[in-house]
């Protein structure tokens, strides 16, 4: 096996990008080539014939691509309308590693980005495996997904023709399908700040929440994401691995938002918190599959979304 899959590898035809430029040059030279970045789910594919790529065009050295940073932050209306301008923006490169959003920095402005990165893999798959890889497989189990969703992220793509933006919405159109075009490359993605960057830690931003068959290493089998959005006083919600496509239950999140209290973070009657979760489930399409049934999976995401409010807002 090891052999047959050296073979492959010399097969390739690998370029090492080392700037943004250069990528999308080599990607408009050869259309058919595939990009690589962490390569943690694109070697997978490749060990077991999944994949046969021709051609390939390494991105981890793009600089460009790779940290965070906020942008917008004096107020105006910024990219993603007037509201997120209230507390900026917040650009991730679509290199940045798991590992790099757990560090403190980044907590404090997305913590509940982070705590799904802590959920992937193991050390090894943290180190490598980057968000733009997890939009570019596009899997209904990808952790990142469901906070990404549940902030109405706008995905960023660059090619030798030039930029777009996409709603998340607009870019994952199916199970590990997306609107990327030939000759395009992830370059990041851009969220609102849901509160101001000089709050203190407790301000209540959110939860993720994943179960799975295990505690550890292990593939989803549902996943949510609650994110209190102080800046427009409304809970949004993502789930992954209950559809085909990450999804927004935007009628339980129109229902519990004007019923919480956004001052004091406080839950204003404990009965909606039932009420919500199983709002929550019912916006759910999971299916029956070798990981879990469907009634568990909508079952799953109601519980989590009841313990994602709680922890938030807290209780009476």
């Amino acid at each position: 096996m090891l052999a047959e899959l050296a073979g492959a590898l010399r097969a390739m035809n690998v370029k090492v990008a080392r700037t943004l430029d250069e990528a999308c040059e080599r990607l408009a030279e050869n259309p058919e080539a595939e990009v690589l970045a962490g390569g943690t789910d694109f070697m997978v594919e490749v060990n077991y014939r999944h994949r046969s790529p021709k051609a390939v065009v390494a991105i981890s050295a793009v600089r460009e691509i790779a940290g965070w940073r906020l942008e917008n932050e004096s107020g105006g209306a910024g990219g993603m309308g007037a509201d997120a301008g209230r507390y900026g923006t917040l650009w991730i490169g679509a290199n940045m590693t798991y590992t790099e959003m757990a560090t403190p920095a980044f907590e404090g402005l997305l913590p509940s980005l982070t705590q799904a990165a802590r959920t992937v893999g193991s050390p090894q798959i943290r180190n490598a495996g980057t968000i733009g890889g997890n939009l570019g497989t596009a899997s209904p189990a990808g952790d990142t997904l469901p906070v990404l969703a549940a902030l109405d992220a706008e995905v960023l793509l660059r090619s030798a023709d030039g930029s777009r933006e996409l709603a998340l919405s607009d870019f994952i159109t199916g199970p590990k399908q997306t609107a990327l075009q030939q000759g395009e490359i992830i370059t990041g993605v851009r969220v609102p700040l849901v509160a101001p960057t000089d709050a203190s830690n407790d301000i209540g931003r959110g939860e993720f929440l994943k179960v799975g068959t295990r505690n550890a290493m292990v593939i989803s089998v549902a996943g949510l994401a609650l994110i209190a959005r102080h800046d427009i006083q409304r809970v949004c919600v993502g789930l992954g691995s209950v559809a085909a496509v990450p999804v927004r239950p935007t009628e339980a999140e129109e229902w519990i938002s004007p019923r919480l209290d956004w001052q004091q973070r406080s839950l204003l009657d404990p009965v909606d918190v039932e009420t919500f979760g199983e709002m929550v489930a019912q916006a759910a399409s999971p299916i029956d599959d070798h990981r879990s049934t469907a009634v568990y999976r909508r079952h799953a995401v109601g519980v989590m979304a009841k313990r994602a409010l709680v922890r938030t807002f807290g209780s009476n």
